[in-house]
Order: C-alpha cells, then structure tokens, then sequence
C-alpha cells in the first residue's frame, strides 16, 4: 500500500505542478482577443477556403521559403510591401499569414494593418473594426482592444484603425518599436502589411524594424526601374529583403500534374 500511496502522491504533486505552470503562462499572456463572427472573408483569400487549392499550394511554398530561412530560426517580423499600390500586396500578407496559422505546429500568427492610410485588411477579412494600429500607436486604445480573430483559433489581427493625421510619424516612433518587441513576445509570427514603398516613407521605416521584407510585384505591369527604385529605397532602410512575389501570372500546368492534384 505503501508503494501506491506514493505513486498517488507523485501523481498529485505532478498534476498541481503542471497545473501551476498553465496559470503562469495564461498570467504572462494577458491578451484577450475578441471573435468577430459571421465573416464574409473575400474569395481572393484562398488558404482560408481551400487548403488544397493550386493558388494555397504556392502560398504554402512560400512560407516553406521563409521557415527555412537562417536553417531553424526563421525571420520572425516580416514586412510585406510593394513598389505601387494594386499589386497584391495585402491579399498576400493575408494569404501568407493563413497558411502559417496552418503550420503543423499550429503556431500564434498575428497580421498587423500597418497601412494607416488605406488599410485593407479588415475589409478583405469581412470585417467592421473601428479600433486599430493607429489607434494603439496614439495611446486611444490598448493592444488588447484591436485584436481579434474570426474562425482560425491561433491566427490574430489588428486592423488599421482610425485614420491619422501623420501616420509617418507614429510608425517612426518609440510607440510603434515597443509595441512590435511586444508582439514579438506573444506571437510566434507576426505579419505586417505596410503601404507601397515608393509611394510613402512608411514601409521603409517599419521595414527598418523588421526581421526582414518581402516585395510584392504584379506581373506584366511593374516595371524593372520600378523595382530596382523600390529595392534601393528598402536598401536605405537598412531592411533585409528576403525575396520577392509575383502575382497576376497565368500559367498552364502539365496534365499529369492536374491528375496528381
């Protein structure tokens, strides 16, 4: 009787203990976000519709891209930006922040709408969202009061917010670097879709904080000057260009590879 009494006391003590370790973790967390229901996500976001989709296949080889990156310790912020707007760049931050929610880990993805002028972001999700980075970044609201999710658990968002009046500014500022050294904190990945980089000075200085960026460019209309403009700008932000994504492309497979699929 001895011996189980002891292994029952064992137990006990393990279970309290893995017991302490959950209520010291939730104590850390601190977030709460709010579900949005009965989204209405646009069509275009096809990962959150269609995991096996061809188009959801290449977002997927996209993030295999980056998670190999620095062999085990991927770019963690990552920057998403174009040289003009209408290129897809929002489209494919939301995309890619889907299909790394989708991980086999299931790690906590968030995607930050760092485009305070023409956010998107909320809109492609189906969403109304009145509070979000800009509100944060001019003290209006914590981070606690933006974020939200819709169906996808461990995949977070925070919409652009309200429209300020320097939004340069408050990207710039000392707000914004300790609210991504936050977020890098709680989020195993964290997205963040910024305005074109020739447009605005904008990415460039978010892309200054990031881990690295990525630059969206649609096919058959951006032009090479363009994108070289684009590259030596981002260059100046001392930012870490991790590739780029072409969008637009119309391209036909071999039949047996549509068999296959």
């Amino acid at each position: 009787m001895g011996k189980i009494t002891d292994a029952l006391r064992k137990a006990a003590e393990e279970r309290i203990e893995r017991l302490d370790k959950i209520s010291r973790v939730k104590e850390r967390e601190q977030l709460i976000v709010r579900k949005i229901g009965d989204s209405k996500v646009d069509p275009r976001v096809i990962a959150y519709f269609d995991s096996k989709a061809l188009i959801t296949e290449q977002y997927k080889i996209l993030r295999t891209n980056l998670l190999s990156i620095n062999k085990g310790k991927p770019p963690k912020v990552i920057v998403v930006t174009s040289s003009l707007h209408s290129e897809g760049k929002t489209i494919t931050a939301v995309n890619l922040a889907v299909v790394l929610a989708q991980s086999t880990k299931r790690p906590k993805v968030l995607l930050i709408d760092a485009d305070l002028r023409r956010g998107k972001v909320a809109k492609y999700l189906g969403v109304h969202s009145t509070v979000g980075l800009a509100d944060i970044l001019t003290g209006a609201a914590q981070p606690a009061d933006a974020l939200f999710n819709i169906d996808i658990d461990n995949l977070t968002f925070i919409a652009a917010g309200s429209s300020p009046e320097n939004p340069a500014e408050l990207l710039d500022s000392e707000n914004m670097k300790g609210f991504i050294s936050a977020m890098k904190m709680k989020f195993d990945h964290v997205v963040i879709d910024t305005p074109p980089i020739i447009s605005v000075t904008d990415a460039g200085l978010i892309a200054g904080q990031a881990d690295g960026v990525l630059m969206v460019i649609q096919a058959g209309r951006t032009q090479r000057g363009i994108i070289q403009r684009a590259t030596e700008l981002l260059n100046q932000a001392h930012s870490n260009i991790l590739g780029h994504v072409l969008t637009n492309i119309e391209y036909h497979l071999p039949e047996y590879i549509y068999r296959y699929l």
